[in-house]
């Protein structure tokens, strides 16, 4: 008789079933009611059409869109408000300038806000004192000199912050880990990133933060000088693929036994080895070992 091999499932059928788990469908909707199934169609479409985010743990993937939905912003690849980006196997949520101008504008106290790109023979100059930058010089070809973001709040509060080229490079060189790879966005869409870069600096630095706006800053991963985030939040995901249990091994007559100092009765040399709590003084752990108790099973 041919006994069937039992395969692990899809890393899509994985996803799909941790989704599907009334636990996690709580969490989106008390983030997004309504807006939570298509929300989870989207994430689902994201999962799909990236290979390298497929190899990442599913329930991670979930707890990064979390984050997006708990900031009401879509991960929609081509919209640019948030993504989720697999960085060696471990999905991270990231923030798109976009995203940023979003929270923004949301919270009212914003006239105008902006970022661009500062071509060759635009910038005529640039008060030291105030921030103010002046563009209005004509554009003399499509090579981009520099990036600006720029912020005007109801209250008539104004701001400008602006980097050369050469500065975002550094920038980007100095606090992401990842910007020499090739899959890396500031290799793929320096420009962007630079943007996203600027509008951060504007916020972080003069803008009226809201509680979203502090979360997304404090969540962003994106320039990976950011240690890894942990806002408290946990999900009750069962595993979606367990691993087979080890099998016990048979009793070892010559097995050697030491008085546990933890309390733990008499344990086996293996159990000192890799579940001990309070190795000083441990027999196990002392060299030559200074005292052991030889018990029969």
């Amino acid at each position: 008789m041919t006994t069937a091999i039992m395969q692990p499932p899809s890393a899509m059928a994985s996803l799909k079933d941790a989704l599907s788990q009334d636990s996690v469908k709580t969490q989106f909707q008390n983030a997004l009611a309504d807006n939570a199934p298509l929300f989870i169609a989207s994430l689902i479409d994201v999962f799909g059409s990236d290979t390298y985010l497929q190899k990442c743990n599913p329930n991670k993937v979930i707890m990064e869109a979390l984050k997006a939905a708990t900031l009401k912003l879509p991960i929609n690849k081509n919209l640019g408000f948030a993504y989720i980006v697999p960085y060696k196997d471990v999905p991270q949520f990231q923030m798109g300038y976009k995203g940023y101008i979003q929270l923004a504008m949301r919270t009212g106290q914003y006239r105008y806000i902006n970022a661009d790109v500062v071509f060759d023979g635009e910038l005529k100059n640039r008060d030291k004192l105030s921030g103010s930058i002046d563009l209005s010089g004509a554009k003399a070809s499509d090579m981009i000199v520099g990036y600006f973001a720029h912020l005007e709040t109801i209250n008539g509060f104004r701001k400008t912050v602006y980097m050369t080229k050469d500065q975002m490079e550094e920038h980007g060189k100095k606090y992401s880990k990842s910007y020499n790879r090739q899959s890396s966005a500031w290799q793929t869409n320096f420009d962007a990133m630079a943007l996203k870069t600027m509008i951060r600096l504007l916020l972080g630095k003069y803008g009226i933060l809201s509680v979203d706006i502090v979360a997304a800053l404090d969540a962003d991963t994106a320039d990976d000088n950011i240690e890894s985030f942990d806002n408290g939040a946990s999900l009750d995901i069962k595993p979606v693929i367990e691993s087979t249990p080890e099998q016990t091994p048979p009793p070892d007559d010559n097995q050697t036994f030491y008085d546990c100092p933890d309390g733990k009765g008499n344990v086996p040399h293996e159990y000192c080895e890799s579940e001990c709590t309070k190795r000083s003084g441990c027999p196990a752990h002392d060299d030559p070992p200074a005292s052991k108790l030889n018990i029969d099973i």
